[in-house]
């Protein structure tokens, strides 16, 4: 058994989701905060069978995606420098798989 989390952006959250549950996956959201552009994301949760976890990860690149945005001055120092404006890609994933020790259904 694995445990992948899926970080993504708040605005794929919907579509990866609904995707998940059409292939037969169960997963669980949970609403987080990127410590760079303070931006809201969400922390997606599935636990599968190991042989499966590709199936996960398959749907998850498919329905993710970057999109350009623009980092508005206003909120201090970016690398150490005065900041300014910055524009970076943002989106996509990133996706951890780790191992499930122990899982019992209560």
């Amino acid at each position: 058994m694995k445990l992948v989390f899926a970080i993504i952006n708040k605005d794929d959250a919907e579509t990866i989701a609904r995707a998940l549950t059409e292939q037969g996956f169960a997963s669980t959201q949970l609403g987080t905060t990127g410590s760079f552009l303070m931006a809201d994301n969400v922390t997606i949760l599935i636990g599968v069978d190991e042989e499966r976890v590709h199936d996960v990860i398959s749907v998850i690149r498919e329905q993710c995606h970057s999109r350009r945005q623009t980092a508005a001055p206003g909120s201090g120092k970016l690398f150490g420098r005065a900041e300014s404006s910055l524009e970076v890609i943002v989106g996509g994933a990133t996706i951890f798989v780790v191992d499930i020790e122990h899982f019992e259904r209560v």
